[in-house]
């Protein structure tokens, strides 16, 4: 039997994060555990939905964040590639978002199982999130994962020649989704 490791409050990471200088760190069930840098075509397609999501709500109240923004879970902190809310109390927030609409994670080799795991089963506990969109740039796949009643429902939208957003009532042609990318 293994020695248990500590762990942390999630007040006690916040602080400990605000002394990280350029590393990100999610927290997971009070365990720590680092973010490692991205591919140049997990850039590519998340600064595209970055550009072309924050155009289609230009007028809106919602706003797109990326990256090196916070959300929390609960007593989880997370790091989602991309993720859109509406919320009036986030879009005043500096540092910890709450209440997302959207979420989408650009799917790499080595997180695709957790994203599509136990990462949409805690995200699933945010009672704003309405859709969660995986996107894989390896293979050009998008899977849209949407709220109706009380489950979740998966639409593939691969084929597609737009990737609609449905909570958000608008989309984004896949072809700029994807430019600059080539399937493996």
């Amino acid at each position: 039997m293994g020695v248990p490791q500590p762990t942390m409050s999630l007040d006690d990471f916040l602080a400990w994060e605000d002394r990280q200088r350029d590393e990100r760190h999610e927290f997971v069930r009070g365990e720590i555990f680092a973010m490692v840098g991205a591919r140049r075509v997990h850039g590519l397609v998340v600064m595209n939905l970055g550009r072309h999501l924050g155009n289609a709500l230009d007028g809106s109240p919602c706003r797109v964040f990326a990256e090196s923004m916070q959300l929390r879970v609960e007593q989880d902190l997370f790091y989602p590639d991309l993720f859109v809310t509406c919320d009036a109390t986030d879009l005043t927030t500096d540092r910890v978002f709450t209440a997302p609409t959207l979420i989408i994670e650009v799917l790499s080799p080595s997180t695709g199982e957790y994203d599509r795991s136990l990462k949409f089963a805690l995200y699933r506990r945010l009672p704003s999130l309405k859709e969660y969109v995986l996107v894989n740039p390896e293979t050009l796949r998008v899977e849209a994962f949407r709220l109706r009643d009380t489950d979740w429902v998966v639409h593939d939208m691969s084929d597609a020649a737009v990737l609609t957003f449905a909570s958000l009532g608008c989309e984004v042609a896949m072809a700029d989704v994807f430019a600059g990318v080539s399937a493996a």
